[in-house]
């Protein structure tokens, strides 16, 4: 792989990360800048709930379907598309993601590393495999929306980041150089395709669900939260 890591064996060794070597941050939002116990809540606790409701069968059951379903599209764009789920479910996907908004929070230290990227002058951007009204309404909730230079979302591209044509695309509207560019996420097949693309920084987080255990990222180092990566002066 041709990604380089940006620490030894602890976390204290990123705060002196040389930031003068990056250019552009590209970020994901889901479970990186994110909580991804939102997302886990909603498609493996209530969206069954109310799948069964409706389908009028128990909830071990339609867990099952619904499990089954959401695997068989995996990595694929239709995995993230809710227009593919509301369509296929017969729900109103986004109305019930707006049922639960409470449960949308940022990760430790976000917002003063958003901050900080801002201070140290490098563009920002958010990279994500989230459908744009899952996006509207998070960055509604959270207020982060102005800490970005440019948002993508993998739908605006018709491709996930697990395939190379996202990245290529993404490089044709967002010029940007891969050998100075730091990508953040907590998925390890993303995290792969970027390092395939050629981005020369990559990062992964630790713990992107704050109610589940620990995750490991074969071959990538992972921070446990933003305050890992910021100067000790900030």
């Amino acid at each position: 792989m041709s990604s380089t890591k940006l620490k030894d064996s602890n976390h204290e060794g990123l705060k002196h990360f040389d930031w003068s070597k990056v250019e552009t941050v590209l970020l994901d939002l889901d479970g990186t800048l994110l909580d991804l116990h939102f997302d886990n809540f909603f498609w493996r606790e209530m969206l069954p709930l109310h799948y069964a409701k409706l389908n009028k069968t128990s909830l071990e059951s339609a867990k099952e379907t619904l499990y089954a379903q959401i695997e068989s599209v995996s990595g694929t764009i239709s995995y993230y598309c809710l227009n593919y789920w509301e369509e296929k479910l017969g729900l109103d996907i986004v109305q019930l993601k707006r049922n639960f908004c409470e449960k949308i929070a940022l990760r430790p230290n976000v917002l003063q590393f958003l901050n900080y990227l801002r201070k140290i002058d490098k563009r920002v951007i958010l990279a994500t495999n989230a459908h744009r009204e899952s996006v509207e309404l998070k960055m509604d909730v959270t207020d982060i929306f102005s800490k970005f230079d440019r948002i993508y979302s993998s739908h605006d591209f018709g491709f996930p980041k697990e395939n190379q044509a996202f990245w290529e695309t993404l490089q044709t509207v967002e010029p940007f150089n891969r050998h100075k560019t730091l990508f953040i996420d907590d998925n390890e097949s993303v995290l792969k395709a970027a390092d395939r693309f050629g981005i020369q920084f990559l990062m992964g987080i630790l713990k992107p669900d704050s109610q589940k255990s620990n995750i490991t990222l074969d071959g990538y180092d992972q921070i446990s939260n933003f305050g890992d990566l910021m100067g000790e002066t900030f």
